[in-house]
Order: C-alpha cells, then sequence, then structure tokens
C-alpha cells in the first residue's frame, strides 16, 4: 500500500479551516474541510483520484459520482480507472426525463457510490435508497474524507461500506 501521509498533509494544508460550521447533518464544528478548494485545484484533484483507484473494489460496473462534490472526484477516478460514470442528483430532475442519475443505464449495475466528505452519511444514504429503487446493486462506497461522525456505523446499518481515502484523524495528524 502506498504511504500517502504527503497527500494528507496537502490536503489539509489546502483544504482545512476553522470558524463556527453548521455541516449538512446539522452538526457544529469548530474545523471544517472545504472539499472545494481540493477538487478545484487539478493537480491535487488528480492526485487524490490516482490515490482512490486502488479503492476502488472489483467487478464495479459504474462509478457513481453524488452532486455536488462526488462529482469531480468520480469523474477523474473515472478516467483513471475507465469505469463509466452516473452522476447522480440530490433528487430526480421534475422536468424532462425525470431521472435521479444521468449518463447511462442504473438497472442491475454494480455501482460505486462516489463521495467528497462524509459525517453521518445521510447524503449517501438517500442516494443509494434512490438507486436501489432503480434496481442499481449497491454495497460499496469510497470518499475522501470521513469525519468520524457516525457514517460509517450508519452506512453499514443499510449494507453499504465505507472506505475512506483519510480519516479526519489522518488528515489532522499529517498536518500537525
Amino acid at each position: 500500500m502506498t504511504d500517502n501521509t504527503p497527500l494528507a498533509k496537502r490536503i489539509y494544508d489546502t483544504a482545512h479551516i476553522t470558524g463556527d460550521f453548521t455541516l449538512r447533518s446539522g452538526a457544529r464544528s469548530t474545523e471544517y474541510f472545504d472539499k472545494y478548494l481540493f477538487e478545484s485545484d487539478p493537480e491535487l484533484l488528480k492526485h487524490i483520484a490516482s490515490a482512490m483507484v486502488e479503492l476502488v473494489p472489483p467487478n464495479i460496473d459504474a462509478l457513481a459520482g453524488l452532486e455536488m462534490g462526488g462529482i469531480p472526484i468520480a469523474t477523474m477516478l473515472s478516467q483513471l480507472t475507465g469505469l463509466p460514470l452516473l452522476f447522480v442528483r440530490k433528487k430526480a430532475k421534475e422536468y424532462g426525463t425525470c431521472k435521479i442519475a444521468e449518463g447511462g443505464q442504473i438497472k442491475g449495475r454494480k455501482l460505486l457510490i462516489v463521495e467528497d466528505v462524509v459525517t453521518q452519511g445521510g447524503a449517501i444514504l438517500e442516494a443509494a435508497k434512490a438507486l436501489r429503487a432503480e434496481e442499481a446493486i449497491l454495497s460499496a462506497v469510497v470518499c475522501v474524507i470521513d469525519r468520524e461522525a457516525g457514517g460509517s456505523a450508519n452506512l453499514a446499518k443499510s449494507d453499504l461500506i465505507l472506505t475512506p481515502l483519510f480519516t479526519m484523524s489522518e488528515l489532522k495528524q499529517a498536518g500537525a
């Protein structure tokens, strides 16, 4: 396995900010990883996706990038792995095709959910429910950062295994 400590330090230095923040889960935090700071840096994004290639389980049919932060990571990961990509919306479009995901077939495909930061896993659980309603086969989720705030356990209750590139503890240790 590759030593990703330099990458962890770079993510920490680029995206770690302090203040008073409300997370998607509603929880409050005095520190935050601004994912858009690492996702908007093309070189850093490529390094992150390159490190995530080894997290992709075998026999995946397609990647499922979650709106909005998971899409840049999933797009780069698709380029590096050659796996097709679905762009998963927070809710189905209310016009046109009315799809929950764009980019291809969902039914019967084994999808890997790709997300940026996971706190409690709420967005992933909502997406998984919608994708399963379309008969997707789901068991794995990858993310860049697991905030270690219950997301992994919450996902496990829905038979989803979370594999982060880094935990928040690992990033903080690298940034120290």
